[in-house]
């Protein structure tokens, strides 16, 4: 490697590593600012929190890392430019391109590093950190419990409208809803304005005291006549002393894995093996459903008709309904009326649930197509960040960061956007996934060729020239006696 190589790779590679460490610190204080409900106040361990940090870590690689190459190659090049290092390189004969050479080296083996991360290292972590937040929200029942939803806290569903408190123990609007039996049927239904909740750390039993609230519980009568009435009764309460046995609960091993179902826990391998089934069970699912619709009309195949045609040879009048009384015609008007208005709620259900279905596909392609996307944005915004760099001749901690936070947001809204849209169908998941870089690869060879013609990001001769010479036609035009003298 020639000294000008190793002086550019060690350039940009301090620039690079003080980057990613920035925006890496600040990216995981933006996560720990997003998580601090759950974290904050929980009686938590230090080394769980430290596991739920851990495991959140890797899904913010995709944002800072091409963040980092962008903002470290505007920095670094714009630094060599504004000290004339480039200068000095292009009297000697030396072109951007073979400035670029080694970076570019560097560039794809951190492509190649960053899809080996995406398809590995990301899933596992999003694997471990759904199922430790899972672990965790048993093991601290008062961390289970979330706002405006229903929580599965032992044998009971609680819901509290809003928690407040020091710990989060003080619940306002609370609905209960108690499992009676092991199918988890709700018979029991107790609301409450306000409660408490109250634990020790040497009793196993967690206390819910339930304030001004009334109490509901259908009752199943012997005699089968009488559930027709659906009995149940009703109470109400000034206070009410709720027991939860934690003992079952507290024995959650927080390395115990049961949930594996989401598109990002998986790799390209199993993300490829599941779009195979889910679309073996869709185009099923629409054959079955035809078929099933086209009996329920009455429609046959081609072959059957022609059998049944040679077999009836009686013909048949235009109006079928002059061979029935009119008695029957209204039974008969009423039959295919109710028979279209099933058909058609048919069709709309089962059309919502194929939509679904296909938004699923559409997810799982989607983060098929992210892991690729992730190792080419890499490139993109070195070859973007690059030129730039030279072209703006400024570098450290001004300038750069502001192009370099424009263009990402872009790339970022893009990108975001184009997976939102293919999610719903609005598009195909690949032109989603890619949508960004389609649309700044562009602007990547653009400056690249700005760049190595030493152009500048701008050319303003070629916008005010052909102006001025309209402005000196017009005034030759209507002053020409003026100008001759």
């Amino acid at each position: 490697m020639k000294i000008l190589d190793k002086y550019l790779l060690k350039t940009f590679l301090f620039t690079f590593t003080t980057v990613f460490v920035i925006l890496f610190f600040i990216f995981i204080l933006q996560t720990v600012w997003l998580f601090i409900s759950e974290l904050a106040g929980k009686d938590l361990d230090l080394i769980l929190v430290v596991k739920f940090l851990l495991f959140s870590m890797p899904r913010i690689i995709p944002l800072v890392l091409p963040l980092s190459v962008l903002l470290a190659s505007i920095m670094t090049f714009g630094n060599l430019a504004e000290n004339y290092e480039f200068a000095a390189m292009k009297s000697s004969g030396i072109s951007l391109q073979r400035a670029m050479r080694v970076l570019i080296i560097f560039i794809f083996v951190l492509s190649i590093v960053a899809f080996w991360f995406a398809n590995n290292v990301i899933p596992y972590a999003e694997y471990k950190f759904v199922n430790f937040r899972k672990n965790i929200a048993q093991a601290k029942p008062a961390m289970a419990i979330t706002e405006g939803q229903f929580n599965d806290v032992g044998t009971y569903n609680i819901k509290v409208n809003k928690k407040s408190g020091e710990n989060g123990n003080i619940l306002t609007g609370v609905t209960i809803h108690e499992k009676a039996n092991n199918i988890g049927e709700n018979k029991t239904v107790i609301k409450a304005k306000n409660g408490e909740l109250i634990s020790n750390e040497k009793s196993s039993i967690l206390k819910l005291v339930l304030n001004d609230g009334y109490y509901y519980q259908d009752v199943t009568p012997k005699k089968y006549e009488d559930r027709t009435k659906l009995p149940f009764i009703k109470g109400a309460f000034k206070k009410h002393i709720i027991n939860i046995d934690l003992s079952e609960l507290n024995k959650v091993d927080d390395s115990k894995e049961s949930i594996a179902g989401t598109n990002a826990m998986l790799n390209v391998n199993e993300l490829r093996y599941t779009l195979d089934s889910l679309n073996k069970n869709l185009d099923n699912e629409i054959i079955s459903f035809s078929e099933n619709i086209n009996q329920r009309v009455g429609i046959r195949k081609s072959s059957t008709l022609i059998t049944d045609k040679k077999k009836n040879k009686k013909t048949l009048p235009n109006d079928l309904l002059s061979l029935y009384t009119n008695k029957q015609k209204i039974d008969v008007i009423k039959m295919a009326s109710s028979n279209v208005t099933s058909n058609e709620y048919s069709i709309e259900s089962t059309q919502k649930d194929l939509k679904d279905k296909q938004r699923e596909i559409n997810k799982h392609l989607t983060a098929l197509y992210e892991k690729f996307v992730i190792a080419f944005a890499c490139f993109l915004m070195f070859f973007i960040g690059a030129p730039l760099g030279a072209i703006i001749r400024k570098g450290g901690l001004g300038l750069p960061i502001v192009f370099a936070v424009l263009i990402f947001i872009t790339f970022h809204f893009i990108n975001t956007f184009g997976k939102r849209l293919s999610q719903e169908g609005g598009m195909t998941p690949f032109m989603g996934s890619w949508m960004s870089s389609f649309i700044l690869s562009p602007l990547a060879i653009l400056l690249t060729y700005r760049a190595t013609n030493d152009n500048g990001l701008i050319n303003f001769d070629a916008i005010t020239t052909p102006i001025s010479q309209l402005f000196q036609k017009i005034s030759e035009r209507f002053f020409p006696v003026q100008n001759k003298e």
